[in-house]
């Protein structure tokens, strides 16, 4: 007996066999296929021929959870204890996994604000707890009538995805207001702040719970190197948490996975030195504008993309189909992969809309608009 019966293959695996199927160019999974810094590869080479293969730390190499806080300091301002309050995660998914299943109690209800990346519902329903999906509004932006009229006193987490996964929408000032409104009234309130995509943000800036002082100390914010460097197989990211929150998912995480592989740990301790993190946005701003700007020769309507790697596009001057069957459409009959919205709601919304990866070289990026010119 399944103790989830509902969920079959992820949309991503699905497109992602199909576009290896057809040979078609995929623009579907949220993986980069340019190459990685070429001294990050070297420092692996390096630290692999030292004797650095045994456990380390359960929190993380000590010398890698300074540099966090350091740059956690220099991006936000914020001052943290790399000793108490920053966890090196197996991925930010470990990381979500562990703090929900810390923090969450069965009957507890989460909100999740819809359309959302498909690992936050599992590990809510594994704690008997209630995902509560709230959807946003047309423009991506959050319902925050929706969000206080579906709040109670039973209401332990809200996930919040800023910059946000699919869509590309980033958080403004007066959402942090609202939020903070809402942790004043719900004192046992904690918000999971998934900011994989912190360093990926175009115009405006990006406003994390970092930045705000009411958030910080009723915050799990969760990071990823995998996203920031180019390196998603290495499954590697990291959580900042006030001490009595990271103390629980401290518990869940030793008995996940203890200690977070150990040579990559001494690569990115070194790394982290050599880049200037800051700068990632403007790298991938440059693949945003060429991506826009060769769509133009397209059917599609791009929609604003003011942060992450991916491209929300309407396909409502092409087609009427539903969203999966003409992502389906488009890998069979013109070798582009791409990825539905309707899975990322809970109830499968038809908005007509499909998400590109621009996290890709310039070559396949052209080749592939060049297909979706025929459309």
């Amino acid at each position: 007996m399944s103790k989830f019966p509902h969920l079959g293959t992820s949309i991503f695996s699905i497109m992602s066999q199909m576009a290896n199927e057809h040979q078609a160019i995929n623009l579907s999974q949220g993986f980069p296929n340019f190459p990685v810094d070429a001294r990050l590869k070297e420092l692996v080479a390096k630290w692999a021929k030292e004797e650095v293969h045994q456990y380390l730390p359960m929190a993380g190499f000590p010398p890698l959870l300074e540099k966090i806080a350091t740059l956690t300091q220099q991006s936000y301002g914020r001052k943290v204890n790399p000793a108490t309050e920053i966890l090196i995660t197996a991925g930010a998914t470990e990381g979500i996994f562990a703090s929900i299943q810390a923090l969450v109690y069965p009957k507890d209800e989460v909100i999740i604000l819809d359309p959302s990346y498909d690992c936050y519902e599992t590990p809510i329903l594994l704690c008997n707890a209630i995902p509560k999906r709230i959807p946003l509004n047309d423009d991506f932006t959050p319902n925050w009538e929706l969000i206080g009229t579906t709040m109670t006193a039973n209401t332990r987490m809200i996930i919040i995805n800023n910059p946000h996964n699919p869509t590309g929408k980033i958080w403004m000032e007066d959402d942090f207001l609202q939020l903070e409104k809402l942790l004043e009234l719900y004192p046992n309130l904690i918000v999971l702040s998934d900011e994989v995509y912190e360093y990926i943000t175009f115009e405006n800036q990006h406003i994390s719970a970092h930045h705000r002082p009411k958030l910080a100390q009723r915050s799990i914010a969760v990071s990823s190197f995998g996203k920031s460097f180019h390196i998603t197989g290495w499954k590697i990211g990291y959580l900042v948490a006030p001490e009595t929150l990271m103390q629980e998912i401290k518990k869940v995480h030793q008995f996940l996975v203890f200690s977070v592989n150990s040579i990559a740990q001494y690569a990115l301790n070194d790394y982290i030195e050599m880049v200037q993190i800051s700068t990632l946005g403007d790298f991938y701003q440059q693949k945003r504008d060429f991506f826009r700007q060769l769509c133009q020769q397209t059917r599609f309507e791009l929609l604003p993309c003011e942060g992450s790697y991916f491209q929300i596009a309407s396909y409502k001057n092409i087609s009427t189909e539903n969203d999966l069957d003409f992502t389906k459409r488009l890998v069979t009959e013109y070798g582009v992969a791409t990825i539905p919205l309707s899975p990322f709601y809970s109830n499968g919304k038809q908005t007509q809309c499909i998400r590109f990866c621009f996290a890709k070289d310039d070559n396949t990026l052209q080749n592939a608009v060049e297909r979706l010119i025929k459309l």
